[in-house]
Protein backbone atom coordinates (compact mmCIF):
# COMPACT_ATOMS: atom_id res chain seq x y z
CA UNK A 1 0.00 0.00 0.00
CA UNK A 2 2.60 2.66 0.91
CA UNK A 3 4.12 2.60 -2.65
CA UNK A 4 0.89 3.57 -4.26
CA UNK A 5 0.74 5.82 -1.14
CA UNK A 6 4.13 7.51 -2.20
CA UNK A 7 3.13 7.80 -6.04
CA UNK A 8 0.26 9.82 -4.80
CA UNK A 9 2.36 12.30 -2.67
CA UNK A 10 4.89 12.52 -5.79
CA UNK A 11 2.49 12.72 -8.11
CA UNK A 12 0.27 15.58 -6.47
CA UNK A 13 4.23 17.31 -5.55
CA UNK A 14 4.46 17.33 -9.79
CA UNK A 15 0.85 18.95 -10.35
CA UNK A 16 0.98 20.91 -7.24
CA UNK A 17 4.00 21.76 -5.26
CA UNK A 18 7.16 20.66 -7.12
CA UNK A 19 9.68 21.13 -3.98
CA UNK A 20 7.92 17.89 -2.74
CA UNK A 21 8.10 15.70 -6.04
CA UNK A 22 11.37 16.95 -5.96
CA UNK A 23 12.33 15.57 -2.83
CA UNK A 24 11.42 12.01 -3.37
CA UNK A 25 9.35 11.76 0.01
CA UNK A 26 8.50 7.80 0.08
CA UNK A 27 4.99 7.00 2.45
CA UNK A 28 6.60 4.47 4.98
CA UNK A 29 2.92 4.20 6.81
CA UNK A 30 0.08 6.24 6.49
CA UNK A 31 -3.51 5.44 8.15
CA UNK A 32 -6.23 7.01 10.15
CA UNK A 33 -3.75 7.37 13.64
CA UNK A 34 -0.31 7.98 12.38
CA UNK A 35 1.90 9.01 9.14
CA UNK A 36 5.47 8.04 8.98
CA UNK A 37 7.26 9.79 5.86
CA UNK A 38 10.76 9.32 5.32
CA UNK A 39 13.23 12.35 3.06
CA UNK A 40 16.29 10.48 1.80
CA UNK A 41 19.58 12.37 2.29
CA UNK A 42 21.64 12.82 -1.15
CA UNK A 43 22.41 15.57 -3.28
CA UNK A 44 19.22 16.99 -3.47
CA UNK A 45 18.49 17.65 0.29
CA UNK A 46 22.09 17.68 1.59
CA UNK A 47 23.80 21.42 2.98
CA UNK A 48 27.64 21.99 2.23
CA UNK A 49 27.68 20.12 5.61
CA UNK A 50 26.61 16.79 4.83
CA UNK A 51 23.58 16.97 6.49
CA UNK A 52 19.59 17.53 5.44
CA UNK A 53 19.37 21.16 4.46
CA UNK A 54 16.72 22.60 7.01
CA UNK A 55 14.40 23.33 4.28
CA UNK A 56 14.22 19.79 3.41
CA UNK A 57 13.64 18.97 7.10
CA UNK A 58 11.17 21.30 7.13
CA UNK A 59 9.34 20.37 3.21
CA UNK A 60 9.28 16.83 5.34
CA UNK A 61 7.28 18.00 8.65
CA UNK A 62 4.99 19.81 5.90
CA UNK A 63 4.19 16.75 4.11
CA UNK A 64 4.30 14.19 6.99
CA UNK A 65 1.65 16.95 8.88
CA UNK A 66 -0.52 17.55 6.00
CA UNK A 67 -0.70 14.38 4.56
CA UNK A 68 -2.27 12.84 7.12
CA UNK A 69 -4.58 15.72 7.32
CA UNK A 70 -5.85 15.04 3.64
CA UNK A 71 -6.15 11.78 3.90
CA UNK A 72 -8.46 12.27 6.52
CA UNK A 73 -10.73 14.89 4.98
CA UNK A 74 -11.03 12.68 2.09
CA UNK A 75 -12.09 9.79 4.34
CA UNK A 76 -14.81 12.39 5.74
CA UNK A 77 -16.16 12.92 1.75
CA UNK A 78 -16.66 16.86 2.59
CA UNK A 79 -15.10 19.78 1.08
CA UNK A 80 -12.59 21.06 3.85
CA UNK A 81 -9.73 23.54 2.76
CA UNK A 82 -6.75 23.15 4.25
CA UNK A 83 -3.29 25.30 5.48
CA UNK A 84 -1.04 26.03 7.29
CA UNK A 85 -1.03 29.65 9.53
CA UNK A 86 2.21 29.29 11.45
CA UNK A 87 5.61 26.83 11.16
CA UNK A 88 7.64 26.15 14.45
CA UNK A 89 11.02 24.44 14.07
CA UNK A 90 13.49 23.07 16.65
CA UNK A 91 16.78 22.02 15.01
CA UNK A 92 18.77 19.47 17.60
CA UNK A 93 21.24 18.03 15.57
CA UNK A 94 22.40 17.25 12.11
CA UNK A 95 20.61 15.09 10.63
CA UNK A 96 23.72 12.72 8.65
CA UNK A 97 21.29 10.33 7.16
CA UNK A 98 17.72 9.75 6.29
CA UNK A 99 15.25 11.37 7.95
CA UNK A 100 11.79 9.57 9.19
CA UNK A 101 8.98 12.19 10.30
CA UNK A 102 6.82 10.93 12.69
CA UNK A 103 3.52 12.23 13.06
CA UNK A 104 0.79 10.01 15.42
CA UNK A 105 -2.47 12.51 15.68
CA UNK A 106 -4.73 10.52 13.54
CA UNK A 107 -7.21 10.43 16.12
CA UNK A 108 -7.05 14.27 17.09
CA UNK A 109 -6.88 14.88 13.40
CA UNK A 110 -10.10 13.39 12.69
CA UNK A 111 -11.89 14.39 15.58
CA UNK A 112 -10.65 17.86 14.89
CA UNK A 113 -12.06 17.55 10.98
CA UNK A 114 -15.19 16.51 12.40
CA UNK A 115 -15.78 19.93 14.50
CA UNK A 116 -14.94 21.99 11.64
CA UNK A 117 -17.38 20.09 9.38
CA UNK A 118 -20.00 20.64 11.85
CA UNK A 119 -19.18 24.58 12.91
CA UNK A 120 -18.40 25.47 9.14
CA UNK A 121 -16.22 28.20 10.43
CA UNK A 122 -12.10 28.48 10.29
CA UNK A 123 -9.96 26.78 13.04
CA UNK A 124 -6.90 25.63 14.42
CA UNK A 125 -5.05 22.83 15.65
CA UNK A 126 -1.25 22.37 16.55
CA UNK A 127 0.49 19.59 14.96
CA UNK A 128 3.58 18.17 16.52
CA UNK A 129 5.90 16.47 13.97
CA UNK A 130 9.16 14.15 15.56
CA UNK A 131 12.64 14.19 12.62
CA UNK A 132 15.06 11.36 13.37
CA UNK A 133 17.80 9.18 11.56
CA UNK A 134 17.13 6.02 12.67
CA UNK A 135 20.09 4.69 10.58
CA UNK A 136 22.51 6.52 13.09
CA UNK A 137 20.41 6.19 16.16
CA UNK A 138 17.00 6.42 17.60
CA UNK A 139 17.30 10.51 19.20
CA UNK A 140 15.55 13.20 17.53
CA UNK A 141 17.26 15.66 15.06
CA UNK A 142 14.25 18.26 14.57
CA UNK A 143 11.26 18.76 16.36
CA UNK A 144 8.02 20.66 14.78
CA UNK A 145 4.92 22.64 15.24
CA UNK A 146 2.69 23.46 12.42
CA UNK A 147 -0.65 25.00 13.13
CA UNK A 148 -3.54 23.39 10.94
CA UNK A 149 -5.60 25.89 9.48
CA UNK A 150 -9.50 23.79 8.24
CA UNK A 151 -12.29 25.27 6.84
CA UNK A 152 -15.49 23.90 5.44
CA UNK A 153 -16.42 24.55 2.16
Amino acid sequence: MSFKQTMGVRLFGLAKIPMIFYLSPKVIKLDAKETIIKIPLNWRTKNHLGSMYFAALSAGADISGGLLAMELIKQSKKRVHLSFKDFYAEFLKRAEGDVIFYNNQGEEVSSFIDKVIESGERMNMKLHISAKCPDIDDEEVARFTLTLSLKSR
